[in-house]
């Protein structure tokens, strides 16, 4: 039958993290369904843009806020085979960061790079 899905197809997944990590469930979100992505052995990239640049940023404390605080799983990502992780660059700079402020290793690429890599992904998810 010609609209069952083909099996063993990777497609090219990005998954774009727009928000701050706290007060909303986005960012929460976003990291299940990456893994969720990986899970299934899809081409999986993480992009970081606007206040979603702070789900990276070091040392989170949200005990003031009671809330869990999901930032260590970043790091814990690789082991899932997720190691394509995205921040443009001017998202960091206009918010007062650096790469040195964030928690994992990223690439750092500029707007007109971050929109190729959106173009050229398959399936785009905002988040």
């Amino acid at each position: 039958m010609e609209d069952e899905l083909e099996t063993g197809v990777v497609k090219k997944f990005l998954y774009v993290n727009r928000r701050a990590p706290h007060g909303t469930v986005y960012a929460h979100e976003a990291l299940e369904v990456v893994l969720i992505g990986a899970a299934f052995d899809q081409d999986v990239s993480l992009a970081f843009i606007d206040d979603g640049v702070f789900q990276l940023k070091k040392n989170q404390d949200t005990s003031e806020i009671y809330t869990k605080n999901f930032s260590k799983i970043y790091s814990a990502l690789e082991m899932y085979d997720v190691e394509k992780l995205y921040v443009e660059k001017e998202s960091l700079h206009s918010r007062g960061l650096t790469e040195d402020d964030l928690s994992v290793d990223v690439k750092v690429i500029d707007s007109s790079e971050m929109k190729k890599l959106m173009s050229d992904s398959e399936v785009v998810l905002n988040f």
